[in-house]
């Protein structure tokens, strides 16, 4: 049975479902945002797990003398420091899997918004406009006999993989290592990688090695039919090349789903006809939020209930 003495921190906000089950199951102590630190040294002391939607650096560890495990609100955790919470002997889990047809889904429907210019064409018709200047122009691109280079082949870029088979599309891929369970053609790096195709999907995490990893040598590279979708991190971009990339005509096209400084968008952004912009949404429907929200806590309850969890990262794997 769940230990319901043990004190949950919920820094910041965190989604209902998660909230209403984690408020039955613990302590729980949940904190505004811009002062998820601001508690009493008997409480910070008292706090023995974290549930975080993709924030808890080194030094809100430190302030927390008894924490034993973070439970994380994403797939993606780039905002909770796992290198220094394997240092410090405590755990971190995250939510793979759930949403992984929800983003590869997704990142689908960017791609062709972003080549067919559908969003354009809905507003066109909206507007009034097919009535009264005649049909929408031509779009100059199709996803028709492209070939797709995958920034990251995971769970998530499998299943995006999968997805774009049967659009009789060229599939390549690169990965810090080649992987021998797929037809796809690996490209040794990200310049390969760019070089040899015309459409690139980013779905890599956002980590030190890959800030700003796509730069205007890579966009270069992908030529002036190419087309960049990111629904991986935003820092992983260089946005300010991508602006220009996308002025200038070195790349034909680009879709986002993620920002380099979220919620914020650079204003340089919103008068490219050829970006196709998402509030970072790639996850974001009912069903898949909640399987989300089920599953942070569930690593906390099995956590505490038996020291056992579903989805520990690699940074922080229980040790038997």
């Amino acid at each position: 049975m769940t230990d319901n003495k043990s004190t949950v921190l919920i820094p910041g906000r965190m989604h209902p479902r998660a909230l209403e089950r984690l408020t039955a199951a613990f302590d729980v102590v949940q904190t505004q945002p811009g002062s998820e630190l601001d508690l009493s040294p008997e409480t910070k002391a008292k706090v023995k797990g974290v549930a975080t939607i993709n924030r808890m650096p080194a030094e809100w560890m430190d302030q927390l003398p008894n924490l034993q495990v973070v439970s994380n609100f994403g797939v993606g955790y780039d905002g909770v420091d796992a290198r220094h919470a394997g240092e410090k002997g405590v755990l971190v889990t995250n939510t793979p899997d759930v949403l992984n047809d929800e983003v590869a889904d997704t990142t689908i429907g960017l791609l062709i918004n972003t080549v067919r210019r559908l969003p354009l064409a809905e507003t066109y018709l909206r507007e009034k406009r097919w009535e009264n200047e005649g049909p929408f122009p031509l779009t100059p691109l199709s996803l028709k006999n492209r070939h797709v280079g995958l920034l990251g082949l995971g769970r998530i870029g499998m299943e995006i993989a999968k997805r774009l088979e049967p659009f009789k599309v060229r599939i390549s891929y690169h990965t810090r290592t080649e992987r021998t369970d797929v037809a796809y053609d690996y490209a040794p790096s990200l310049l390969d990688l760019a070089t040899s195709v015309d459409t690139l999907i980013s779905i890599i995490p956002g980590t030190p090695e890959t800030h700003k990893i796509i730069n205007a040598d890579v966009l270069k590279a992908l030529g002036p039919n190419g087309v960049f979708i990111n629904v991986g991190r935003g820092a992983s971009v260089d946005e300010p090349a991508l602006i220009e990339a996308l002025k200038t005509g070195t790349i034909a096209a680009a879709g986002l789903d993620v920002f380099y400084d979220e919620p914020r968008v650079p204003e340089a952004m919103f008068d490219l006809p050829t970006l196709c912009m998402l509030p970072h949404v790639a996850s974001a429907s009912v069903p898949t939020r909640n399987d989300m929200a089920d599953l942070v806590v569930d690593n906390l309850i099995g956590w505490f209930r038996d020291g056992s969890v579903l989805t520990p990262v690699p940074e922080t794997p229980v040790r038997k």
